[in-house]
């Protein structure tokens, strides 16, 4: 085709073409536009001129501390957190080669809001605890699922079903430990497991950005092993694949970039399920590895949701997982009414 250029990254090659470049540019103009807009909504509109301000040695005190330090880590959040949860997304779905196979689905967030009621349930109440109950709970639920589909193989649309058994299962655990725990664990808990960016500040951000940025490195060395993996694990063992080595270390670096999501925001629905099937719709693509469209509309969707989450209504905020949700149940209602409209 007419236009098109390969990119290198290391050993990572991926052709481009024209078009997938504008889609690229007008994402991320979307991208900054929501930001910015985070930066300059609230309870008091500050121009965007102050705004820029704010970040240098000339901004007034009151414009630091609203923008730099109030606003500006959960903005920038958005944009992280949802990127993470686009790239997982579509590590999942590459790998079982089914648009279900996100982290919301297989069970990985139903696992870590179970480590999190367990540790609330033991009386643990500080950020570090119910991260580190975030994390191990996602962990071994993604153990756990693993485990069960894994038969001469990872089989993958094994992997999906297990993941839902398993999600039911740990559900029907929260449930009880919801009912049994004392009120204000329950509230607490409750609290967490609906989703939110209000306590981000720069710290966790900092810490969960440079995990992220860890376990993203990873992901142009599994690029190429993926999309072998696309055509099937016969066809990717003659081209000198190992195929089980390959799909272990793709499950840890979704589950990864997943669970670090999880244990700052609490559980977020749908943005990995949705994005990586977006960017694939406004790529005009019916397939292949594409993390990096993937992330850049997570991060649209999630910059997205939280405006709306803080702004839709007159002072009120509701948790940015309740509008993922909504948004979500909307997309999958589109898909199935377009669905139908094709049979």
């Amino acid at each position: 085709m007419t236009g098109e250029r390969a990119v290198r990254l290391g050993r990572f090659s991926r052709i481009v073409t024209p078009g997938d470049i504008r889609v690229a540019g007008l994402v991320v103009v979307v991208l900054i536009v929501l930001v910015l807009a985070s930066l300059m909504v609230g309870d008091q509109l500050i121009p965007l001129d102050r705004v820029v301000r704010a970040f240098g040695p000339e901004a007034t005190r009151l414009d630091s501390m609203v923008v730099v330090q109030w606003r500006a880590p959960r903005a920038f959040a958005a944009a992280v957190f949802g990127a993470c949860l686009g790239i997982s997304g579509a590590v999942f779905q590459s790998l079982t080669r089914n648009p279900l196979g996100s982290p919301d689905i297989i069970g990985l967030n139903t696992g870590a809001f179970t480590g999190v009621l367990v540790v609330i349930s033991l009386g643990g109440m500080g950020y570090a605890a119910v991260s580190a109950g975030a994390v191990v709970g996602g962990v071994a639920a993604a153990g756990l699922v693993y485990l069960f589909a894994y038969s001469s193989g990872l089989q993958e649309f094994r992997l999906i079903i297990v993941g839902i058994a398993v999600s039911a299962f740990l559900g029907s655990i929260n449930s009880w430990l919801v009912v049994s725990s004392e009120l204000d664990a329950a509230l607490r808990a409750a609290v967490w497991g609906a989703g939110s960016l209000n306590g981000v500040r720069w710290p966790q951000l900092l810490g969960a950005g440079a995990l992220a940025l860890a376990l993203v490195a990873l992901v142009p060395w599994l690029a190429r092993r993926i999309a072998q993996l696309e055509l099937g694990d016969d066809a990717a063992k003659t081209r000198g694949v190992r195929t089980e080595p390959v799909k272990a270390v793709a499950v840890v670096v979704g589950v990864a970039l997943t669970a670090l999501v999880t244990a700052v925001t609490g559980p977020i629905a749908f943005i990995s399920l949705a994005a990586p099937q977006i960017a694939r719709r406004i790529r005009r693509r019916s397939g292949g590895f594409d993390p990096v469209g993937a992330a850049l509309v997570g991060a649209v969707l999630l910059a997205g949701s939280d405006l709306i989450a803080q702004h839709a209504i007159p002072a009120a905020s509701v948790p940015v997982g309740a509008v993922t949700v909504c948004l979500g149940g909307i997309y999958l209602v589109y898909l199935l009414v377009r669905e139908s409209d094709r049979s």
